[in-house]
């Protein structure tokens, strides 16, 4: 089992403290968002490896060491300011932390996300290759190469539209991009790719790959037999399967562009409901819920 930390809100940038207890306490509980009464128990001694997944390693630094399973992190770092990212703090912290991370658990176990692009007349299309540019060369060897994705038209998308004005993306966009930040990781002894986007642009330089493909999955953890993660619902993904120990509309980055916030009263009153002392993370379980451990 790899257990992921997490895709659906960022929990080592907001519930570091509440992870790092059930870590101690050696399990987890996880309520399915679309059958909120079925409870998933996650026992860490099934897991084979932690994928971290966040904008702000810098909380769960400190204690990566004392993790002994194998680690992966996907740390996202973008160009966009505040009008885009209210909350998302100082990127220069960010690189700090993506650099300590690399010297811990070496540049193979860590990947940038560069990720979403788009366009508009602020973010334009050189302003992204400067942006990628600076921070290719800023962490040349300390990094295993860049995952690129592309603005999808999610709810909370939808309702920023104003905020995003997104502009139309044409070929000869996808090309230019495309070989630009293909040419700057090749400087920096870097890889690019996409994952599960239908413009991959390999044609233009990038490496055809998956965000966890089988081949990664079997090195991290030693085992070869994984099962294709069906609940992306991508034809073109074929990441292995995880478990996800998060919650979505919990997230206080509120990034305009996020896939797992949509309703901000919501991400309020979950924070609220959040104790980390709490078997999960937000809630708590109760009388009627039906537990069901996870061991793969």
């Amino acid at each position: 089992m790899i257990l992921m930390i997490s895709g659906r809100t960022d929990i080592c940038a907001f519930y570091s403290n509440w992870f790092l207890k059930r870590l101690e306490a050696g399990f987890v509980d996880v309520r399915n968002p679309f059958c909120k009464t079925l409870v998933s128990r996650v026992y860490f001694k099934d897991v084979d490896a932690f994928f971290f997944c966040t904008k702000n390693p810098s909380f769960i630094l400190p204690y990566i060491e004392k993790i002994t399973k194998p680690i992966l992190f996907h740390i996202t770092i973008t160009p966009y300011k505040k009008d885009i990212e209210p909350y998302v703090c100082y990127k220069d912290r960010i690189v700090e932390s993506v650099k300590s991370l690399s010297k811990i658990i070496g540049k193979e176990n860590v990947f940038v996300r560069y990720d979403p692009i788009f366009m508009n007349e602020v973010y334009t299309l050189d302003y992204h290759i400067k942006a990628f540019h600076k921070l290719s060369t800023i962490l040349k060897g300390y990094i295993q190469g860049f995952i690129v994705s592309f603005l999808d038209d999610y709810k909370n998308v939808q309702k920023n539209y104003h905020v995003l004005r997104p502009k139309i993306w044409e070929q000869k966009d996808y090309q230019k991009l495309g070989e630009a930040f293909s040419k700057i990781a090749r400087l920096n002894e870097q890889t690019v790719q996409t994952c599960a986007e239908n413009e991959d642009l390999v044609n233009y330089g990038f490496i055809k790959n998956d965000c966890l493909s089988k081949k990664l999955a079997c090195r991290l953890t030693g085992k070869s037999h994984f099962r294709k993660w069906k609940a992306r619902h991508k034809k073109s993904c074929n990441c292995v399967e995880v478990v996800d120990i998060g919650a979505y509309n919990t997230c206080s980055h509120f990034c305009k562009y996020c896939y797992a916030n949509f309703d901000e009263d919501k991400i309020i009153a979950n924070k609220k409901d959040h104790d980390e002392n709490s078997t999960m993370l937000i809630g708590r379980v109760s009388a009627n819920d039906k537990i069901v451990v996870r061991y793969k």
